[in-house]
């Protein structure tokens, strides 16, 4: 499959992208540089005949202006306004499937275990436009495509700025683990998923149920 890739020089793009490959995919992953997200002719040309899109491109502000709405702005308009011209442009091409990576935040963080079935509730306004992306990869699969949304725990491991599991949002994952389940989510049917560590706040065994996929680390 033809895959494009956004955000392949993020986090998640550098673990994904070799594991893409290794499994016989064609990947493109435009930089920044290479592909203006908020310009629809030219998401439509790298859309082009791409049979799976994995939107991972993110703005998330550093640590001490994680505070402050005004840092989160780019990274809500790459949820909001960079996926539903990807959507656009999808809709318009061959494209088979659409994968949005959000986060298990949305979840009440009290109330015991929860899984897809929860009520999300209200969130911080930070998080709004991840049920915006998410509501974009639904209208993908309501065209009869497959949509598809991962939410993730909190990424540790190389280049996440968490060197170990921190469990203070509810679940956690290895960015390595993230990135096989991206690959994974590209033959899985359309919905929501959670992916994170076994036996955490957040269910994932609808996940691992469909795809096969476990957490290794």
């Amino acid at each position: 499959m033809h895959v494009l890739v956004t955000g392949g020089t993020g986090v998640l793009g550098r673990a994904t992208i070799p594991l893409l490959r290794a499994q016989g995919h064609e990947v493109s992953a435009p930089s920044r540089e290479d592909l203006d997200l908020f310009d629809p002719e030219a998401v439509a040309r790298s859309v082009g005949h791409a049979g799976g899109i994995l939107h991972l491109a993110t703005r998330i502000p550093k640590h001490d202006q994680a505070g402050d709405e005004d840092a989160w702005r780019a990274n809500d308009r790459l949820r909001t306004d960079a996926s539903q011209l990807l959507v656009d442009a999808a809709l318009a091409a061959e494209t088979e499937a659409y994968v949005q990576p959000t986060v298990t935040f949305v979840y009440p963080g009290e109330g015991g275990r929860v899984d897809e079935g929860t009520p999300v509730g209200q969130v911080p306004e930070h998080l709004r436009s991840a049920l915006e992306a998410e509501n974009e990869a639904a209208r993908f699969a309501g065209a009869g495509r497959r949509g598809v949304v991962l939410r993730l725990g909190l990424l540790d491991g190389n280049g996440t700025g968490n060197a170990l599991p921190s469990s203070r949002l509810g679940a956690t994952l290895h960015v390595s683990d993230a990135g096989h389940a991206l690959v994974a989510a590209l033959a899985v049917p359309s919905g929501i998923y959670n992916v994170c560590r076994d036996g955490e706040h957040v269910s994932n065994e609808r996940f691992k149920r469909v795809s096969g996929w476990r957490p290794r680390s």
